[in-house]
């Protein structure tokens, strides 16, 4: 499915859902038990959810931007300290560019929309309607450049000549100037101070290319990266281009003169970005590890400005062996493990290095962790003995999670389409089970054929029989539902977003017990997105330990029973 009819799709859907949440968040709550469980951070939070454009003003402090958080931050390099400059949604920025007069420029990628702030602090969008505008610089004259990446293919001009003017009105994609298109993934890039030329990586074709933006011609300098992200000159020594690939985590130097490249720094996979300040100091960002990093050029070290253990936790699964809880994290950029004891966490896969896909939903079933992504359209089987990804079934309408049985067939929730459907073991035969979920957003497998399901826009959940098809709701009046798991009692325990606590349900009868409440989850979508942009995972041990990840602070939460 096309994602731009995807997001125009789900306007309803998010006016449905608002409204239900609206409704049922007036409902004045039951009341809460005597003892309920008692809350501590296995994993603590950290700024950001997925650090992607970064840039310097001209007064050398460092502007970095989140797509996910839809936020601009300011990172004070000596100290790591991180403060809020521009909020959700205007703050959803992919990549941040600086003009000559400190005009800062922005793209919000999922809104399709790009923004200027003037040095007077007025903010200014200037185009919308674009497919996935992605990376933006300013030229040495002011004239500003965007392109299209994942959800469009091209470059632009956007001409801010009249953006001062009382009746100005953005520009709409078929007005912009194009320069040219299908070019295999236009990401962060830069215009020469000195030719004038734009100088950039092509992600799908792991080249570093020069493009004259006049004509539209372009020349490859260098190739053989695996998923070059961005490139920037070294204002130091400007016959280099410096190359961030995302997808060996390497950071490598590219002379425009004789186009050798050079390997100058070997990180983790998932960087996105870079920026030099005025001192010609190299720093990088890292989507999977919400991290920002001082690059050593001469000697590869790195040092860490600001990191997070997780980047935007989302979905969860736990695994109970030897009295141990292993929870499993759908973590957006990458697929990790948490020590349900100690908070350990450990990569298994990350974006970019060992998968393209990001991960939202994801569950455990007896040979396979499946990993679920609306975004990519996918759901990936990884096997659960070596970790490996082994295969990947797309194709999806929105697909939000997937459940595997004990024979290998898999479920899979659609938000698009609002239907459940099964998928054959060797993924080639798909029916649909249900049909018309209403904006589902979990799966969680019952006993039998049972399979139980949260409806965020109707405030539900469902109870399906993949067998007969036949459904029913076993709960509704819920504010936001989204995680859901079985306990080891039979209970149902739930993400009750909209009132920012979780629920354990009785299947039989439908009642509710508040188990924990004042989580920070919840976090907000963006206008056209789907309802729970990242939904908040739960997940229970063997024990009745409950686990909980919290979008808001990218932190996971352990509920542990009360003593009776």
């Amino acid at each position: 499915m096309e994602l731009g009819r995807f997001f125009t799709s789900l306007a309803l859907a998010v006016g449905v859902a608002g409204g239900a949440l609206a409704q049922q968040a007036e409902q004045p709550p039951p009341p809460a038990p005597a003892k309920e469980y008692n809350q501590q951070f296995l994993v603590p939070g950290s700024w950001f959810h997925g650090v992607h454009g970064l840039a310097f003003n001209k007064d050398d402090q460092l502007f970095a931007g989140s797509v996910i958080g839809q936020t601009i931050y300011r990172v004070q390099v000596d100290s790591g300290e991180v403060d809020r400059v521009i909020d959700p949604p205007m703050g959803m920025a992919d990549d941040i560019a600086f003009a000559d007069d400190g005009t800062m420029a922005w793209t919000a990628f999922l809104l399709g929309k790009v923004y200027i702030r003037k040095p007077n602090g007025k903010t200014i969008e200037v185009a919308n309607g674009m497919g996935g505008p992605n990376a933006i610089a300013f030229g040495k004259d002011g004239r500003l450049f965007v392109s299209e990446v994942f959800l469009g293919d091209a470059l632009y001009e956007i001409d801010l000549k009249n953006v001062d003017k009382p009746d100005f009105k953005p520009f709409p994609r078929s007005e912009l100037r194009r320069i040219a298109e299908k070019l295999g993934g236009l990401n962060g890039f830069e215009i020469h101070k000195d030719d004038g030329f734009l100088y950039g990586p092509l992600w799908f074709k792991g080249q570093i290319v020069k493009i004259n933006l006049e004509t539209g011609a372009i020349e490859v300098i260098a190739e053989g990266f695996k998923t070059p992200a961005a490139a920037n000159i070294d204002p130091q020594n400007r016959d280099n281009v410096y190359v961030v690939d995302a997808g060996t985590g390497g950071v490598w130097s590219v002379s425009l003169t004789s186009k050798a490249k050079k390997l100058v720094a070997s990180m983790k996979p998932g960087l996105d970005n870079l920026a030099f300040d005025s001192r010609g100091r190299l720093f990088v960002t890292s989507m999977t590890d919400n991290g920002v990093y001082l690059v050593d050029k001469q000697t590869g070290a790195h040092r860490t400005i600001v990191e997070g253990k997780l980047a935007i936790p989302s979905d969860l699964a736990v695994v109970s062996e030897g009295g141990k809880d292993t929870v499993h994290v759908a973590d957006v950029f990458s697929y990790r493990t948490v020590d349900g004891q100690t908070g350990a966490v450990a990569d298994v896969l990350r974006v970019h290095g060992d998968t393209h896909a990001y991960p939202i939903g994801i569950s455990v079933g007896p040979k396979h962790t499946l990993l679920t992504s609306w975004f990519s359209n996918t759901v990936e089987k990884v096997d659960r003995k070596t970790g490996k990804l082994v295969a990947s079934l797309g194709d999806f309408a929105a697909p939000v999670d997937a459940l595997e049985t004990a024979d290998g067939t898999i479920y899979v929730a659609e938000l698009a389409s609002a239907n459940l459907v099964k998928v054959s073991a060797d993924g080639k035969t798909r029916s649909t089970v249900v049909k018309e979920l209403r904006s589902p957003v979990a799966l969680a497998q019952g006993p039998g054929n049972l399979i139980y399901v949260t409806e965020i826009a109707a405030g539900a959940v469902s109870q399906i029989d993949v067998v007969t098809g036949a459904r029913k709701v076993v709960a509704d009046g819920l504010a936001g539902p989204e995680g859901i798991d079985v306990g080891p009692d039979g209970l149902l325990y739930v993400a009750e977003v909209g009132q920012k606590r979780v629920v354990a349900i009785d299947p039989a009868t439908g009642t509710k017990t508040v188990i924990a409440s004042n989580l920070d989850i919840g976090l907000a979508t963006y206008p056209g997105g789907p309802p729970a942009l990242v939904p908040t995972g739960v997940a229970v041990g063997r024990t009745g330990t409950v686990y909980v990840s919290s979008d808001i602070r990218n932190a996971l939460y352990k509920l542990t029973p009360p003593t009776r």
